[in-house]
């Protein structure tokens, strides 16, 4: 059932009158809260039982191995299968994970086998990335999907502003990470529980013959298209270099010098700057410049970056991140709107899956990353340099994506 839904052009909450998009926004809510916990966690308990930075940079290695290994065959099966059934199993395994977590913390059992149900898990987000990206164009219509890129983003921001400084008050409360993994265990339950209750409409889907070209398929369309490939580079080499996120936990208890709840809030900063802009992009009238702004807003995200590394008080670096959050959420919120619009609907499992590489492969390498550079260069010489390289890569990506620089309105 819809709410009357009004004219898409100035209705800030035009998706979320869709009875099965706010099922999946919040459905996609309360599992994102338990991931952001969980994502805490084993940053915390990995850091207490190493005192390593580099057995971070390992959490984000083997997360992030599966989505590069598995993405294209991930986005063949978003696009092949309903997406709806994709995401029941998927969120299966990543409950079945969380489970198997919580039993490694609480007997102390060998990090490499808590290595292995990370890697576990990296293999369910491969698949559930495109899947759940593909799902929320099949309920909406088109007309709404620059709305419903807004929302998508609001909700992972929401999620990631709450669920690390609750993840960070509950260790400090409960002196362990045990109970974080359980949490994130229903989190995906619920969602498997919503999931059941929403009706996609259906999308045309293709019975190719599975081939080099139907899984290759992906690849070859962001690559012809000059604005969403320039989009999508530019954001995953800003978050590889630029990202300071897996270093927190030694800002938190060595440089800072805040503990676990302090953690909290230095993850859920950026959360607290991305959701408060996402509310602006939603209210405020449509980029009418959006290639500049988005070169702008990463270039800024460097430069905060570079401010973050060398603070040493900590509402100063609170602030910092706040700023990077709304930053990055202005490059969030104009590539996913590119991603919807500009690629058809049989495509967008494949084309998603390969923007979760670019994304994903940012991310989670930005963190191995990250974790080697602070090893080699210490912590704060490892954020500087990645703000200094991000703020390279905007100018390398001006000049060679004229398109991207050019783009007027997204729609």
């Amino acid at each position: 059932m819809q709410i009357n839904p009004p004219s898409p052009s100035r209705d800030a909450y035009a998706a979320l009158r869709f009875r099965d998009f706010r099922l999946l926004f919040i459905g996609r809510l309360i599992w994102q809260l338990g991931e952001q916990m969980l994502n805490v966690a084993v940053g915390w308990e990995i850091y207490e039982r190493t005192g390593d930075p580099l057995a971070l940079g390992i959490v984000g290695l083997v997360q992030v191995l599966p989505v590069i290994m598995l993405a294209i065959p991930a986005g063949h099966v978003a696009d092949r299968f309903p997406r709806k059934g994709v995401l029941l199993v998927t969120q299966t395994v990543l409950a079945l994970s969380a489970l198997g977590l919580a039993l490694i913390s609480s007997t102390q059992g060998s990090l490499w086998v808590f290595y292995l149900i990370l890697l576990v898990t990296g293999i369910g987000a491969a698949f559930n990335s495109p899947a759940l990206s593909a799902l929320s164009t099949q309920t909406v219509p088109p007309e709404h999907f620059p709305n419903a890129a807004t929302w998508t983003s609001s909700s992972w921001q929401l999620a990631s502003m709450i669920g690390p400084a609750l993840g960070g008050l509950l260790i400090a409360l409960f002196e362990s990470a045990d109970e974080i993994y359980l949490l994130n265990m229903v989190s995906c339950s619920v969602f498997v529980a919503i999931l059941l209750l929403i009706r996609p409409r259906p999308f045309q889907r293709k019975n190719e013959p599975l081939s080099r070209k139907t899984l290759m398929a992906g690849i070859d369309y962001i690559r012809q298209d000059r604005v969403i490939f320039g989009a999508i580079t530019l954001d995953m080499f800003a978050v590889l270099l630029g990202g300071a996120t897996a270093l927190l936990p030694i800002y938190a208890k060595d440089i800072l010098q805040v503990g676990p709840d302090g953690l909290g809030w230095l993850r859920a900063a950026p959360s607290v700057g991305a959701l408060l802009m996402a509310f602006l992009i939603a209210n405020l009238p449509p980029f009418r410049h959006a290639g500049q702004t988005l070169l702008w807003a990463v270039a800024g995200f460097g430069i905060a970056t570079i401010i973050f590394g060398i603070s040493q008080s900590f509402w100063l670096s609170l602030l910092m991140l706040f700023l990077l959050g709304a930053l990055d959420n202005i490059s969030v919120v104009i590539r996913q709107t590119l991603l919807l619009i500009r690629t058809p609907d049989q495509m967008r499992g494949r084309v998603s899956a390969v923007n979760s590489v670019f994304i994903g492969a940012s991310n989670e390498l930005g963190s191995f990353q990250s974790g080697v550079a602070a090893a080699l260069l210490g912590p704060i010489g490892a954020v500087v340099t990645g703000g200094i390289g991000t703020l390279l890569v905007v100018a390398v990506i001006a000049w060679q994506f004229p398109r991207l620089r050019e783009l007027k309105e997204l729609v």
